[in-house]
């Protein structure tokens, strides 16, 4: 999904993965239970933050990075019918390969 928004200094637009839909044991979880999930796609990134001197820190992570970050981080939003969040990279914990 590709998203009109784009983030300013530090911030990133992730699209949240969709949430598992059965245990690893094979049971189903049902809609109600189901919590948050924690991972996502980066669909948008901003030019980065600025040092003291003025110049721009480049980011560590590039659109399309799968990334894990905090269940209750970020601003969430609706964008096109779908939920986005976004966040800030230092709430960004890992990038997952």
């Amino acid at each position: 999904m590709k998203t009109r928004m784009q983030p300013l200094g530090d911030r990133v637009v992730v699209s949240r993965l969709d949430a598992e839909e059965k245990t690893p044991g094979g049971l189903f979880i049902p809609d109600q239970a189901k919590e948050k999930p924690s991972k996502g796609i980066v669909l948008a990134v901003g030019p980065g933050r600025r040092n003291k001197d003025g110049s721009r820190v480049a980011l560590d992570v590039k659109v399309g990075d799968k990334v894990l970050f905090g269940k209750y981080s970020g601003a969430e939003i609706e964008e096109g019918g779908e939920k986005i969040v976004v966040l800030r990279e230092e709430d960004i914990l890992a990038v997952l390969t």
